[in-house]
């Protein structure tokens, strides 16, 4: 209303107390979703382009069990096990193992692993077009590269530590092929080693074959620990369930062939190694035998020689079993001199001395004695004979069982040495299934589609924190303290219609008489029927109302234009007045040839312009039109004029309504220039689009004019479940409607 009104409503709810519900932020994604979309579809893209842009990967599969000990060992017995150790085995420890340079080095070596060729040619685009590009192929016999012209076919590549990882670049020439660097040239010939002094250092290569001439080939020799990382990075060692002895090897790769290859060659090379570790210790303990026989051989030799020289000495074999017959020797003798005393005693009886039976008795006597006193010194002689006898048949003993020993475990291990096979068993070698296990491009594109609509839903509720754009009419009006007096649905027919620039009347009652927007537009009209004085200001007859915005674009041209269709509907006669002399569009609405035919701007040309020439009816009954004219240059000017006022005065006395379309507030100061004829000043604003902001900016512009807008009309609400909590939707009611 005009500068004499009063409030009508006051903030009543502080901004710090609203709260962000569920409803809103579902408001706000459903509001989004052409954002949302986008990013989803843009996550979609970027999957697709790299799923084509990455190399299929491949994976082999191997298993070896390890085994507690070696079974041809303990086969043999305890002794022999005892020798070469227990064999238990760690399988966490095999599974570092295999990963290590030890084993590693040798499938490095074999393969020309550290051999890396590239082709420059192949472009981020080249590999999104084709899908996937050839890789190198490692053999035994050199390092191959496929490509579009050609094949690349290097036998070998060593080069001096200084060049380790230095990129080469290798072409093919008239007479054979050029290798350079930066800095560096040298030229070879085909299938032949070539040894060039670099430098820094000697480099020796030997060239099967190059692509076409003018088409390069990267040639690079790795460091052989940038190699054994690059081969871990693929190669996964895993034991299959807990203390089973069994371990996976999986070696993954862009190439089913190589790949097989190359872990083919790991299990190999681990196998190998685990076997020559078994075998280490028993061949070890072979080699300690071969050096002690011949010295245990010379002590049994050395002994026994000693041996028999003390037997020939003392004519004896045994020294026991000779005490032994010396006592029974002696004891006989005993007996026989016993035997001798009781015959010479009884011969004594009869006999002299000289009696030949006496005699003769007598020197038996002396014989036994005699032979009793040997065997009395030879008893006597026996424990220092003895001992040194003892002596040197235990060392004899002591040599023949350690010499004997020796030899038997030396034969054993001899027979272990043949049937030794390690603790590591291959299970399964691994085989070629060209099945790629990456990229999984459906997972990749579903990840990468939601991850794209979660960016984009991001981003929606990121730009709907900052932005204040117009939302709820309750908040606006608790924000602002200007009520909201309408809701106007967006039109899908008006919409469309919008589009085409030849289509006809574009006014809700042509083109959607049934939808809700009309009807918000009637509700509209209500209000201000009921709200508006009997009589205008300073007594006229007629009932000014004021349309403006706080910025272009927001629909107060299309509020105004069936604003006033509905008013005309009541048989009273209503003008529209296209007040906005710069960008005014409501001719066009109305179907008026503006090129042809005067308007507001042209009434000020000149002084005998009058109303009833700048004044067109429309096809509408009850509704006339003044169209803006032709632009003039101080807009402001002309209406802030007495002859504008006067134009106002001359029409209040012809029509009950008359509805200015006016300027945007933020834009010129002709709204408030317009509102001192008005009874009613309405503020369009569009909701999603507006700011807050800017329309509380624009209000209060107005009122430091001393100019009280008096409602606000939310424009091209768009209608779905974000947005029916709100009470400010009215529903269209008509004979289409079935329920």
């Amino acid at each position: 209303m005009n500068t004499d009104s009063k409030k009508l409503t006051e903030p009543a709810i502080d901004r710090e107390n609203n709260e962000f519900s569920l409803s809103d932020l579902f408001g706000a994604l459903m509001r989004g979703w052409k954002t949302i979309l986008l990013f989803a579809l843009l996550g979609l893209v970027l999957a697709i382009l790299y799923n084509r842009y990455v190399n299929p990967t491949y994976q082999s599969d191997a298993l070896i069990q390890i085994n507690e000990s070696s079974q041809s060992v303990s086969g043999l017995g305890n002794d022999i096990s005892n020798l070469v150790g227990p064999g238990a085995n760690n399988s966490l420890a095999e599974t570092q193992l295999i990963k290590s340079r030890m084993v590693l080095e040798p499938v490095v070596d074999l393969l020309h692993l550290q051999t890396r060729l590239g082709n420059p040619e192949v472009t981020a685009i080249d590999r999104i077009a084709n899908d996937r590009v050839n890789t190198p192929v490692h053999a035994p016999t050199g390092v191959s590269l496929d490509t579009d012209n050609g094949q690349a076919q290097i036998g070998q590549f060593n080069v001096a530590p200084d060049y380790l990882d230095e990129t080469f670049t290798l072409v093919r020439s008239d007479n054979g092929f050029t290798l350079s660097n930066a800095l560096e040239e040298f030229k070879g010939q085909f299938n032949q080693s070539q040894e060039f002094k670099g430098a820094k250092g000697p480099i020796q290569i030997t060239v099967e074959d190059l692509p076409a001439s003018g088409h390069p080939i990267n040639i690079t020799k790795q460091s052989l620990q940038i190699t054994t990382n690059a081969i871990n990075s693929k190669l996964e060692v895993i034991e299959t369930e807990n203390s089973s002895g069994i371990i996976q090897l999986s070696y993954t790769g862009p190439n089913q062939q190589q790949t097989t290859l190359i872990l083919n060659e790991i299990v190999l090379s681990y196998v190998g190694q685990n076997e020559s570790r078994g075998a280490e210790e028993t061949t070890k303990t072979i080699e300690f035998m071969e050096t002690q026989i011949p010295r245990l051989k010379q002590q049994l030799d050395d002994s026994e020689a000693a041996f028999n020289d003390f037997r020939e000495r003392y004519g004896t074999i045994d020294v026991a079993q000779e005490a032994e017959l010396l006592i029974a020797e002696n004891s006989r003798i005993d007996g026989q001199i016993s035997d001798l005393k009781l015959q010479q005693a009884e011969l004594s009886t009869y006999y002299t001395d000289e009696h030949p039976l006496v005699i003769q008795i007598n020197d038996q006597l002396r014989v036994l004695n005699n032979r009793k006193q040997e065997i009395s010194n030879t008893i006597e002689r026996l424990p220092d004979i003895q001992r040194e006898f003892l002596q040197l048949s235990e060392d004899v003993g002591i040599n023949r069982d350690l010499y004997l020993t020796m030899l038997n475990n030396y034969e054993q291990l001899k027979i272990v040495e043949a049937g030794q096979i390690g603790y590591a068993r291959v299970v399964d070698l691994p085989v070629s299934t060209y099945e790629p296990i990456a990229p999984m491009k459906g997972l990749i594109m579903l990840l990468a589609t939601a991850i794209g609509a979660l960016l984009g839903a991001a981003v929606v509720l990121i730009r709907s924190s900052f932005k204040d754009v117009v939302k709820d009419p309750e908040d606006l009006e608790s924000k602002i303290g200007v009520p909201v007096i309408a809701t106007v649905p967006r039109s899908k027919s008006v919409q469309r219609l919008g589009k085409n620039n030849r289509a006809g009347n574009r006014l809700l009652s042509y083109a959607d008489h049934d939808s809700v927007s009309y009807e918000a537009i009637k509700s509209l009209r209500t209000y201000l029927m009921f709200g508006m004085p009997v009589q205008g200001k300073n007594d006229q007859r007629s009932r000014v109302i004021v349309v403006s915005g706080e910025s272009p674009g927001v629909g107060k041209s299309f509020i105004v234009a069936n604003l006033a269709e509905v008013f005309s509907q009541l048989d009273k006669r209503v003008l529209v007045i296209d007040a906005d002399m710069r960008l005014g569009s409501l001719h066009n609405t109305f179907n008026i040839d503006q090129e042809s035919e005067n308007g507001l701007a042209d009434y000020f040309a000149t002084d005998d312009s009058t109303a009833v020439r700048i004044t067109y009816p429309t096809s509408i009954d009850n509704l006339d039109i003044i169209p803006r004219g032709n632009q003039p240059r101080n807009p402001s000017s002309l209406l802030a004029s007495d002859r504008f006022s006067g134009l106002m005065s001359e029409l209040a006395d012809h029509y009950d309504y008359i509805i200015i379309d006016s300027p945007p507030v933020l834009a010129a100061t002709d709204a408030v220039i317009l509102s001192k004829f008005a009874d009613k000043v309405l503020m369009v604003t569009r909701h999603n689009d507006s700011s807050e902001g800017q329309l509380a900016y624009a209000i209060k512009q107005m009122s430091r004019s001393n100019v009280e807008v008096d409602g606000i009309v939310i424009n091209d609400i768009k209608q779905g479940m974000m947005t029916k909590n709100t009470y400010h939707f009215t529903y269209a009611y008509s004979s289409n409607n079935s329920k």
